[in-house]
């Protein structure tokens, strides 16, 4: 890949279809392949190693294993999935399995967390590239809300022979992860900037229960697709419920800041497991939101697969888009205008603090001068661009830009004007 105009850091992807490594990468790459013949993508060895780790056995109601199963048989189906890339899903999936045990653990040891009321969270819902990350980091930089560090979310329950260890072994964890990342795709934080500490999604939790979008990003796979989109999310969004509750009861919070895409196609969901759920809907031309995000997916797909089917992945993204803005088009009026704004990309950037006083006047909550202080010194340090950009275009992803215009243009009618 090269990289061009280097004032202000363009970064020309040209190696999305046969990734280029660094030395230190493919070192580490090697490593990991070294230990895929332990990794093996079997539930069975997966929960084996779980309950050795921890020490516990009872991962809760086991409605999960299914779709477990479907996960590893749609991975096991990438044409061109590499022995590292076989390693990093078994050490996510492992991780998952632990989760469920801790929390399940957690919960016999202090079942008064269920009975702990949420308040209702405000969630950003919105497609990536659309202002959501900036949006989501800048309302978490007040004392008003919860939120969760990359590092809770990917280990939001600590062993019990960690607790009070420090520092966090989770963090710790977590530091040596974000390296990882970093080192093998160096590009990827001037698309979507993450660290340890970075605020992150809960569709991360969502995955603990084995249904999740989330799976969707980390590979192309067809068959995981469909399922997910066949099934009800509601008992995994209630699921998520119960770990917030748990997450509240750990490390104390008052209010739930969330923040996910996947929202976009479960509003009617959203609004029966959180009653009184505020949201806010971020909106952007559709065409370069979606190019960008197809550079995300594409880019990010090295970690577990070479040669890359680039024009697959993209032609499957923009139809799984389109169905997700279609969802939003019928069920937006679910959560009506006492409880969510839509916000256009534009018009936050033009009127940062402005956004956030509303999104805050909408949720019930003081804008504060604690909070206006702490929201402008994010703003100071975060500002659009500071790390560069990559540059995306359709013929990149074998797209039409006019065909992909049409495609999104019902959204854009109803949401941009």
């Amino acid at each position: 890949m090269t990289v061009t105009n280097i004032t202000s850091r363009v970064v020309e992807l040209d190696d999305l279809a046969e990734p280029r490594f660094s030395a230190e990468a493919e070192s580490l790459r090697r490593m990991m392949a070294s230990m895929a013949p332990d990794c093996p993508l079997d539930a069975e060895v997966l929960h084996a190693k779980a309950i050795a780790e921890t020490g516990l056995d009872d991962f809760g109601p086991d409605d999960y294993r299914e779709r477990l199963e479907v996960y590893l048989a749609a991975l096991r189906e990438i044409p061109t999935l590499h022995d590292a890339g076989v390693v990093n899903f078994h050490s996510q999936l492992l991780q998952l399995l632990k989760n469920r045990l801790l929390l399940t653990d957690l919960l016999k040891r202090h079942p008064e967390i269920l009975e702990i009321e949420l308040e209702p969270p405000v969630v950003i819902a919105g497609l990536p590239r659309t202002g959501t990350t900036h949006l989501h980091n800048m309302l978490a930089a007040g004392p008003t809300f919860r939120t969760m560090p990359y590092w809770e979310s990917n280990e939001p329950f600590p062993r019990p022979d960690e607790v009070g260890v420090e520092p966090d072994p989770r963090r710790v964890r977590m530091d040596m992860a974000v390296g990882f990342m970093n080192t093998v795709m160096p590009h990827f934080p001037l698309m979507h900037e993450m660290t340890t500490d970075h605020v992150h999604e809960e569709i991360q939790l969502l995955a603990n229960d084995f249904s999740s979008m989330l799976f969707e990003t980390l590979a192309h796979v067809p068959r995981w697709r469909d399922y997910f989109l066949s099934h009800d999310q509601t008992p995994h969004y209630r699921h998520l419920a119960v770990q917030l509750k748990a997450m509240q009861f750990l490390r104390g919070g008052r209010r739930w800041l969330l923040k996910s895409p996947q929202h976009l196609e479960q509003l009617p969901v959203l609004d029966k497991v959180f009653p009184g759920v505020v949201v806010i809907v971020t909106h952007r031309d559709p065409v370069p939101v979606v190019l960008s995000m197809l550079a995300m997916l594409t880019y990010s797909a090295r970690m577990h697969c070479a040669p890359v089917p680039v024009h697959e992945i993209a032609a499957s993204w923009v139809d799984r888009l389109q169905r997700m803005l279609a969802a939003l088009q019928r069920d937006r009026a679910v959560i009506g205008p006492e409880r969510s704004i839509d916000v256009r990309f534009d018009d936050f950037m033009a009127d940062e603090m402005g956004t956030a006083a509303r999104i805050y006047e909408l949720a019930g909550e003081t804008f504060s001068d604690d909070v206006r202080a702490a929201i402008g010194e994010y703003l100071a340090g975060h500002q659009r661009n500071r790390l560069g950009r990559v540059a995306t275009s359709a013929q990149l992803f074998g797209l039409d830009p006019d065909e992909l215009a049409e495609r999104f243009r019902p959204y854009a009618e109803r949401f941009l004007g």
